[in-house]
């Protein structure tokens, strides 16, 4: 044990750079995985313990005033019910904040669906005008319990009371309107009800909805909710978050751990001597195998715990949501196991590929076999001996003058036998270092193959987190791109006139558009879930859709979709869909498939004109506007709401690469892992390069070549080695991130369409100075082994 431990410190020594490359990557990777599973954590177990604490309700049903709710607790698969509460639809305002709500009027604190107070106290009977504000909505108004809240248009002031969470669907501005609980005075003209169903099995959700449509009419529902819906916005891009960092690690951790098996493959290689003394001196396989093992396994858990200890203690006060999150992930009950559980991992996967590689050692036979007479690599081919001679590429060039670099077969001047008359040959001298060094990086193939694969991981995976970077910055600089052609959304009170709110938003001479518009909930084929019915823009004024399908819709009946509600309804572009808004059907015909970000994709688009044909009575109820280039939009809204006199509600609309923010950190902080992994590769490959060069040190002085030309093999050889691997990352990369992205968007409901690959010139760049950092990496080990002294060679080479 003793000489082992010695041989160990010796190794560590002769390798302090390589160690701690290792420890660092093995933290780096370590720390993405356990954050990935903080957000994963963050984005699903709040949302679930509010619904299991509040006894959430799976369905929400708003319907008419009229509609006869009574039977709906007698459905099987019905456990509970909530309501009917007597609901209105409105606009609150506090310190210049507006926000479109819901009031539902409660009499008592719900069983089912019961909100969770956070702050202040529940309704008093004795105060008709107290209200209860959801979390988001109080967030977004920047209310505090004994806050007043105005309601635009009329003399009525409400009172917060409390703020409590609630596991429904969230506010969110200009698409989903926050929830007031109120006392039934507080709503004296309902325009409907909602009813809320829990139901004894959640995997029936659907059937339970579709029953429950059945027995009210299709006609008497306005809108259906799911917890699935309200699971998914709640999750939001934490999940991505979460996904983003667990795919990138793994792909990390497998890049360590290939770049470990490399680096002990290549350290066999060159201490075969030393490993045969030991064996000579009474080591078994065993021992040697474990040599290897332990010392990289204590590498790999020296930075694991070190990862750990540091998310455990800093994560929380990371400012962002990769904080909150870690601080959120600290308090559940799996924290502790997953803090130990997924180190170990890593660990022992580092563990596993450290011995397959350390098993080679032990079988490394006491007495060095001597080495074949010939290279195991093959002689150089006809090109390579070709140009090291003094004749290279011979090119045919006119005869009238003859240049400084032209010269005759002969080498005298005069033209080779072969030459055509008035005819000259031209030379051109390659660099024998050039020729040596491609030849020294790929005449070993499976070797030489073997280490292009093991650089080109990292550096693959380096591609798509570049590709994730720009496609969140096309999300920024270009969102008409991704269905985003509007900047702001209108909604104006309903006394005012259509012409007369679309006149005063067209005045501002920062808006380009205002496309009218109108958007309902309808139900769709089988009854079992509503979607967004949106009509937008006119037939001579269409609304410009991101269409990633088909075309756009022109004609009458036509209509564009997202992907969210194709896949709902399982369809494809050129089926025809029928929906029912109340109880007038529209029957559509899907033309184009068009990026959605909103509502998970479950989106269907028409003019405003188609939807007036087939339903008289829908007007438009919001305003989406176009703006001019460079128009800040916060400064656009509050002009017009200062010019509308508080009945227009303008908010911006939101972005959903705003929530996606803390991924920029997220993605720097992988590429400098990946970075940190491809280095130790390549310091590998580097170290593996000089030792072999040892052995032909003397001949290639013998032969005449310079310190400066025998440095120049190892450094071509590294380019070359760098260079493949690049252009293999980049052919291999640019059409992962783009199905990875495209995959993503998919599943998300906003489509294929959205991936953004980066600028040529930025990976020319990233590829140069990756090629010309190994090169002058591989400069100093190089240039020191060129200079040895003669002895040490002849030792070397024994």
């Amino acid at each position: 044990m003793r000489a082992t431990l010695r041989w160990a410190h010796s190794d560590l020594r002769t390798h302090r750079g390589e160690a701690l490359f290792l420890v660092l990557a093995t933290a780096g990777i370590v720390a993405s995985l356990l954050l990935a599973t903080a957000l994963f954590g963050y984005a699903t177990n709040p949302w679930q313990r509010v619904f299991t604490q509040a006894r959430g309700a799976h369905v929400w049903l708003h319907t008419d005033r009229a509609a006869d709710t009574g039977e709906l607790a007698s459905l099987d698969g019905v456990q509970s019910v909530a309501g009917p509460y007597p609901t209105a639809s409105t606009t609150v305002a506090v310190r210049g904040t507006r926000a479109s709500v819901e009031l539902r009027g409660t009499a008592e604190r719900p069983d089912v669906g019961r909100p969770l107070l956070t702050a202040g106290h529940w309704l008093d009977a004795g105060d008709p005008d107290g209200v209860v504000l959801e979390t988001r909505l109080a967030r977004a108004l920047l209310a505090q319990p004994g806050d007043t809240l105005t309601l635009p248009g009329t003399s009525r002031t409400l009172t917060v009371l409390g703020i409590a969470d609630s596991p429904e669907r969230r506010y969110r501005p200009g698409e989903q309107p926050g929830l007031v609980w109120a006392p039934p005075a507080a709503v004296p003209d309902p325009g409907g009800q909602v009813i809320g169903l829990r139901l004894t099995d959640p995997g029936e959700t659907d059937y339970a909805v579709q029953r429950a449509v059945t027995v009210l009419g299709a006609g008497a529902i306005g809108q259906v909710s799911t917890w699935e819906q309200a699971r998914a916005e709640a999750q939001g891009d934490n999940r991505l978050l979460g996904q983003v960092l667990g795919l990138f690690g793994l792909g990390a951790l497998l890049a360590a751990g290939l770049a470990v098996h490399g680096a002990i493959g290549t350290r066999i290689r060159g201490h075969l001597r030393d490993i045969s003394v030991l064996k000579a001196i009474g080591f078994t396989p065993g021992q040697v195998v474990r040599v290897f093992l332990l010392q990289h396994l204590a590498y790999a858990l020296l930075g694991a715990v070190a990862a750990a200890a540091t998310v455990q203690a800093l994560g929380s006060r990371v400012p962002g949501r990769l904080g909150d999150a870690v601080g959120v992930w600290q308090g559940l009950p799996g924290h502790t196991i997953a803090l130990f559980v997924v180190p170990a991992c890593a660990v022992l996967f580092i563990g596993a590929t450290t011995g397959l590689a350390a098993w080679r050692a032990g079988r490394v036979p006491p007495v060095p076999l001597p080495r074949p007479a010939g290279a195991q690599a093959g002689g150089l081919s006809v090109a390579a001996r070709r140009a090291l001679g003094l004749r290279m590429f011979r090119m045919p060039v006119g005869a009238r003058g003859r240049g400084p670099g032209v010269r005759g077969s002969d080498g005298a001047g005069a033209p080779g036998a072969g030459a055509s008359s008035g005819v000259r040959e031209l030379e051109v001298r390659v660099p024998p270092a050039l020729v040596l060094g491609w030849h020294k990086a790929f005449a070993r193939r499976p070797r030489s193959f073997a280490t292009v694969a093991r650089l080109t991981l990292p550096l693959l995976l380096i591609v798509v987190a570049m590709s994730a970077w720009t496609t969140i910055d096309r999300f920024h600089s270009r969102p008409e791109q991704i269905g985003l052609p509007a900047a702001l959304t209108v909604r104006a009170d309903t006394d005012a006139g259509e012409r007369g709110t679309r006149a005063l938003l067209e005045r501002d001479p920062q808006v380009a558009a205002a496309y009218p518009g109108v958007e309902v909930a309808a139900l769709v084929p089988g009854q079992t879930a509503t979607i967004a019915l949106r009509g937008l823009g006119t037939r001579e004024d269409p609304y410009p859709y991101a269409l990633a399908e088909g075309r756009r819709a022109h004609g009458p009946d036509e209509a564009v979709a997202g992907q969210g509600l194709l896949d709902l309804l399982e369809v494809e572009v050129g089926d025809w869909v029928r929906m029912t808004v109340g109880d007038r059907p529209q029957i559509l015909h899907i033309v184009g498939r068009s990026i959605e970000p909103e509502n998970a994709g479950r989106v269907i688009s028409a003019s405003l004109d188609t939807l007036q044909e087939n339903d008289p009575r829908l007007r438009p109820t919001l305003y989406q506007l176009r703006l001019a280039a460079g128009a800040d939009p916060d400064e656009v809204a509050g002009r017009l709401a200062e010019a509308g006199h508080g009945r227009l509600d303008v908010h911006a609309v939101a972005n959903p690469a705003d929530g996606l923010s803390p991924l920029r950190a997220v993605v720097l902080g992988l590429i400098a892992v990946l970075a940190l992994v491809g280095l130790i590769e390549l310091l590998t490959a580097i170290g593996g390069t000089v030792r072999e060069s040892e052995r032909d040190l003397l001949a290639l002085k013998a032969i005449g070549l310079s310190p400066r030309q025998i440095t120049g093999i190892t450094v071509t050889a590294t380019g070359c080695t760098a260079l493949a691997a690049v252009l293999l990352a980049a052919a291999l990369g640019l059409p992962l991130a783009h199905w990875l992205i495209d995959a993503q968007g998919a599943s998300s409901g906003i489509g294929a369409g959205i991936a953004q690959v980066p600028s040529p010139a930025l990976l020319v760049l990233v590829g140069t100075a990756a090629v010309f950092g190994a090169a002058a990496l591989a400069a100093v080990p190089s240039a020191r082994a060129a200079r040895r002294r003669l002895a040490d060679t002849l030792s070397a080479v024994a």
